[in-house]
């Protein structure tokens, strides 16, 4: 998800954030902007709550805290994929 000047990369596997990080990074210097990799974080989504590792991981040569929630856009996303979260954050 894209918004503005924040993006959202989510994935099913610490591979596939890796995987989408570099293309990014790759995509946004073709066109003469840069990431900022003291900002960013990642969520690993899965209902398997043993799914990857915990803590930080180094996605292009940076390190990135794990987290296990966030808001985005007014919506509370977690890395459990709970619909339930995304609709009571909504309510709120």
């Amino acid at each position: 998800m894209v918004y503005v000047d924040n993006i959202n990369i989510e994935g099913v596997s610490v591979h596939t954030i890796n995987k989408s990080t570099e293309a990014l990074v790759i995509a946004s210097k073709e066109i003469g902007l840069e990431v900022n990799a003291d900002k960013g974080k990642y969520m690993l989504m899965s209902r398997n709550q043993t799914a990857g590792s915990s803590g930080n991981t180094k996605i292009v040569s940076s390190s990135f805290e794990r987290m296990k929630e966030f808001m985005y856009l007014g919506t509370t996303l977690t890395d459990q994929n709970s619909i339930q979260e995304e609709i009571k954050s909504k309510l709120r």
